[in-house]
């Protein structure tokens, strides 16, 4: 079971321990997930897959032989962005949205086919990965079918004119109105056939806060029927993991990575967020961590125009607190491009600087108990330190045990423990491999550099 957000000081342990004790109502009451996450997505990290950017040719056959690599990474799931026909009604660009959807049930030609999708599910099985579905539930394309057979399932203005997602500059996509129960039920058959015909592993539910929670709890628990799946749902809300969803997005943890890397928060700011998640979400929510996925990179910009510098100690605190860590194509590559999102522009795979960096932090994702996903992890203990710029923590469970100390500045910082009492057993830096006594660990590293981190696992 989680707990809240606990600093290790002599001065305060004593009173948290007291407060604990003292008021069980400290964090909300909410209900449990419908079907708790699978089993196989305890300690997963995941990965998106853009198939387009992957490969010259932007095919599912070409992407195929990538899997082995995505595996030896490290990953347990690859979530797969929509492969599905994009309309051509309003399309942005030359090749369009891909979450401009043409038809719920079928793939995008210029991709592959049937034949080439399933091939893709088969293999990844076969490596032990699981696969999630982009599914886009808001909205389809102006030349769907669904436009003229029944254009009541639409949104419309004032002038019975259907309608784009109002609000959104998404002008290349119709709204659909979930106040028809017929096109619920289509868009539940739709999301059905993915589990029968290919077996895939669950949905990643695109903007998932833009569709009735109601409609939420009724096709989830129709599709748990079928297969046990997982439910990522993009949103930030903590009534999705009521209605099915495993895990939602991290949103303000990214902003607030962003912020701090910019310079405009201070590390602290991450004390008020840790604390008010863990009073926000259920103990069983995963929480997807992220420094880029496609949406970040195309509209805001790469990870060095958002961090500069502090793009990796910003990925250690994304792969070591709490939640689910996500890396997004071309990452590990050390992406530094804005990929078009409505044309053709291919990842650069040359530069493999970065591939060890994510191979160690995966490793220890997977292996250590203590940075598993939700309650089968642990809760993130704040370390005092003598410099409020030099933020560290401990996680620990069932005798792994994982410190981090980042220095979440652009300048140099010294720094002491305050009020940690510990045996000095050995730790082992996840990146050089080398070992010694936690103590002389610290000692090395009282100065660390702009930036920089040091992550340790408990021998």
């Amino acid at each position: 079971m989680r707990k809240q957000l606990i600093i290790l000081s002599i001065f305060l342990i004593p009173f948290f321990s007291c407060h604990e004790a003292g008021n069980t109502n400290l964090k909300k009451q909410v209900k449990h997930t419908i079907v708790p996450a699978p089993d196989w997505s305890k300690n997963a990290s995941i990965y998106e897959v853009n198939i387009r950017q992957y490969t010259p040719k932007g095919t599912i056959k070409a992407f195929i032989p990538y899997l082995k690599k995505i595996k030896d990474l490290g990953t347990g799931i690859i979530w797969i962005m929509p492969p599905y026909p994009i309309g051509l009604e309003k399309r942005k660009g030359k090749l369009g949205s891909p979450y401009s959807i043409a038809d719920y049930t079928a793939i995008n030609p210029d991709l592959g086919t049937d034949e080439d999708f399933d091939a893709l599910v088969k293999e990844a099985h076969k490596l032990k990965m699981k696969v999630l579905l982009d599914w886009v539930g808001n909205h389809t394309s102006f030349d769907h079918k669904w436009i003229k057979s029944h254009p009541d399932w639409y949104t419309k203005d004032s002038l019975g004119h259907i309608t784009h997602p109002m609000g959104t500059d998404w002008t290349d996509v119709a709204d659909l109105n979930y106040d028809n129960t017929e096109m619920r039920k289509e868009m539940i058959k739709s999301m059905k056939y993915w589990i029968n015909k290919f077996d895939i592993d669950g949905f990643r539910c695109d903007v998932a806060g833009f569709v009735p929670n109601d409609f939420w709890y009724e096709a989830i628990s129709e599709l748990q029927k079928i297969k046990h799946i997982f439910m990522l749902a993009e949103w930030e809300d903590p009534e999705l993991h009521n209605v099915g969803f495993h895990m939602t997005y991290g949103w303000e943890l990214h902003h607030i990575m962003n912020e701090i890397a910019q310079e405009k928060m201070i590390p602290l700011a991450l004390d008020t967020f840790f604390d008010k998640d863990f009073h926000r979400f259920p103990d069983e929510a995963y929480r997807m961590n992220f420094t880029t996925n496609h949406d970040e990179n195309s509209w805001n910009g790469t990870i060095k125009e958002r961090m500069g510098d502090a793009a990796d100690v910003m990925t250690i605190l994304a792969f070591t607190a709490e939640g689910m860590p996500l890396i997004y194509s071309g990452q590990e590559a050390n992406l530094n491009k804005r990929l078009s999102f409505f044309d053709k522009d291919t990842i650069d795979w040359s530069d493999t600087s970065k591939l060890n960096f994510f191979k160690s932090l995966l490793a220890l994702k997977h292996n250590n108990r203590a940075l598993w996903n939700g309650k089968y992890g642990s809760y993130l203990q704040k370390v005092e330190t003598s410099n409020k710029n030099v933020y560290a923590y401990t996680r620990e469970k069932d005798g792994d045990k994982v410190f981090a100390f980042l220095n979440l500045t652009g300048k140099e910082q010294f720094f002491n423990i305050l009020g940690l009492s510990m045996k000095n057993v050995g730790y082992r830096n996840i990146f050089t491999g080398k070992s010694k006594k936690f103590s002389q660990w610290i000692k090395e590293n009282k100065r660390m550099k702009p930036w920089s981190f040091l992550v340790l696992e408990k021998e």
